[in-house]
């Protein structure tokens, strides 16, 4: 086979055209920083998307990953494999729930929360109890349920039908859910803080009133923490800040270390819904992957980096306050950890682009927002890096 270019001409050739990718062959991670072939660093403040949750090259990690790939890379779920019951019984340590079903990502996740929402009523008695809700701006997955789920035209139009009976209410607007949820309802999805919608929080007044309706009506609440999850937002789960126990709890990103890996974590109530040929993969719960996930937990615990997640994301906020009284181009900034959005008066692909240049990676969501998810190991020297070089961008737009 003939060598291959790493250029943007080769990945029109080679891909189908739904990746807008940065121009940057990289070679390898190290720390915050990604490094090109040809030797360049890059700050890295979005993290693989939020999963590289202690950055590149830890040591930890790569052993774990080459001890249990010297051992067996796959065997299947036909087998009981010690990766998984040590990934499983620390999450269920962590969370005090009662059951977990792993699988490759967080739209399996989501996709598997569906199912076991549906079945759960049906197993009650509840077979017209079939609707499934998410809120406004949310996102929770591309496969079908879970695109239904998020049902923003960007990421649905050309793809209808979707799947029946999902809807969605408004974001924080307790009159929207008392209209929307019924003796239907089988679940309401919650993004506690959402990521892809701009680093928003759902409001203790809407959780509050969501558990007395779920108490009422009797549907279950399932928390995608997906993005959130992990430690991001200065707790292992983001909704640990409100006083609520979702019934499920959807986890991907950073649990597999990087590695594919998903996970449902779901209580004592609906323990029983998944029977023997119910609900499935092939690859869930891989058993590298387990292992990288433990290893990860182990050091987000060991580094006390979900204390560091408020320290320096607090840092952060207060480094982009200061730059808002300076600069009209910033117009709000949310920080909950180290999940921080930050709404512009542009577009914010502009400042990726910006910035890219400068050798800092930044990513913008909804239109105008600078998303920055960086390693939960990120120093504070790093995250002024950040911070200064936008800085740089947003006053040489003022020149």
């Amino acid at each position: 086979m003939k060598s291959i270019d790493i250029n943007l001409e080769t990945e029109q050739q080679l891909f189908f055209h739904n990746y807008g990718r940065l121009p940057l062959n990289i070679e390898y991670g190290k720390g915050s920083f990604l490094y090109t072939s040809d030797g360049t660093g890059y700050l890295d403040m979005i993290a693989g998307i939020g999963v590289n949750a202690i950055g590149y090259g830890d040591q930890r990690l790569l052993d774990a990953i080459t001890g249990q790939a010297g051992k067996y890379i796959h065997i299947s779920n036909l087998f009981m494999q010690e990766p998984q019951f040590r990934l499983a019984a620390r999450l269920l340590d962590i969370s005090g729930l009662s059951k977990v079903f792993f699988c490759n990502s967080g739209t399996e996740a989501i996709e598997a929360a569906i199912k076991l929402a549906r079945k759960f009523a049906a197993q009650n008695g509840n077979i017209e109890k079939r609707e499934v809700l998410s809120l406004s701006n949310c996102f929770h997955g591309r496969t079908y349920g879970a695109m239904s789920l998020t049902a923003k035209p960007k990421y649905v139009d050309g793809y209808e039908p979707l799947v029946p009976h999902v809807g969605m209410i408004d974001f924080n607007d307790i009159e929207d859910l008392e209209r929307k949820v019924s003796d239907r309802t089988a679940a309401v999805f919650v993004e506690f803080v959402q990521g892809e919608g701009g680093i928003h929080r759902v409001s203790k007044a809407f959780v509050t009133r969501l558990k007395e309706l779920a108490d009422q009506l009797g549907f279950l609440i399932i928390a995608d923490e997906i993005q959130a999850g992990c430690g991001r937002t200065g707790t292992f789960f983001s909704y640990a800040q409100f006083d609520v126990q979702p019934d499920l709890v959807c986890l991907a990103k950073p649990l597999g270390g990087g590695l594919p890996l998903g996970a449902i974590i779901g209580t004592e109530k609906v323990a029983q819904v998944f029977t023997p040929g119910s609900h499935g993969t092939t690859f869930g719960g891989n058993p590298v992957a387990c292992a990288a996930g433990l290893a990860m937990i182990d050091a987000i615990y060991a580094d006390g980096l979900m204390e560091k997640a408020v320290e320096v994301g607090t840092m952060i906020r207060e480094g982009f306050e200061k730059l808002a009284t300076k600069h009209a181009q910033i117009l709000e900034i949310r920080q909950y950890g180290l999940m921080i959005g930050i709404t512009v008066d542009k577009e914010a692909k502009f400042y990726v682009e910006q910035a890219l240049e400068k050798r800092i990676l930044i990513n913008a969501t909804s239109m105008n927002v600078i998303r920055l998810l960086p390693p939960l190991s990120i120093d504070k020297s790093e995250a002024q890096l950040c911070i200064d070089t936008l800085d740089e961008i947003f006053s040489k737009e003022n020149q």
